[in-house]
């Protein structure tokens, strides 16, 4: 991945975007750098890197979000300063909501975000996601983000996985997946991503990432 000021973090529903986004906040803030998150998920009220907010304060991780983030409110405020967190000089996430639909509250930032222009747009996919099994299934979303926000994608990350019962081979057996979507998107792989003990010494671009979200049943 680059090393840019401002990291967008796409994906179809359940494809491991929030849990990418808390791994990679967490990396930027071990390195001494300053980082904020923003979690611009209004689709999925279950998985939200708003849930993460403690141990976001921790490790000194700012974190913005829509005021309904943890409540029961049903339409959410998107009051968050873009502009003056990219100014300040630190590093940010936004982790947006699964789909075209989660993509138009980003599109509101979109004029900041191309202004700013030191960013990339990474689309995380998941091979055993029942809607974009095929490498055209998760490109088509993708587009569809694209068109929804206003904004490009850069990159691409495999984060193909059964959730605990991830294995090596399944990671493995997701690699041509992702070849195949980088192929027919005319994007590179960014990152391919495993916990400890499942990543294949082929696999490219490895990123060591740990399992933080969890399903519901298993909280």
């Amino acid at each position: 991945m680059d090393n840019r000021k401002l990291t967008i973090v796409t994906g179809h529903y359940g494809a491991g975007k929030t849990n990418f986004s808390v791994n990679l906040a967490l990396d930027i803030a071990a390195r001494g750098e300053k980082c904020t998150v923003i979690d611009l998920d209004i689709v999925n009220p279950y998985f939200r890197t708003a849930d993460f907010t403690g141990m976001f304060a921790e490790k000194g991780i700012s974190l913005y979000a829509p005021v309904y983030a943890n409540s029961n409110l049903d339409i959410p405020s998107l009051n968050i300063p873009l502009e003056s967190i990219l100014a300040d000089g630190g590093y940010a996430v936004i982790d947006v909501g699964g789909d075209d639909e989660g993509a138009k509250a980003l599109g509101r930032f979109a004029p900041v975000i191309t202004a700013f222009g030191d960013s990339q747009m990474l689309y995380v996919i998941n091979r055993y996601r029942y809607l974009t099994k095929e490498a055209a299934d998760a490109v088509q979303v993708m587009r569809e983000i694209e068109y929804s926000c206003g904004l490009l994608h850069t990159g691409i990350i495999n984060n193909s996985s059964l959730g605990a019962e991830t294995t090596e081979e399944t990671v493995r057996s997701s690699l041509a997946f992702a070849e195949e979507v980088s192929r027919l998107s005319g994007l590179p792989i960014c990152a391919t991503c495993a916990a400890e003990g499942a990543m294949p010494e082929e696999a490219p671009e490895k990123y060591p990432i740990k399992r933080y979200v969890r399903n519901l049943w298993e909280k």
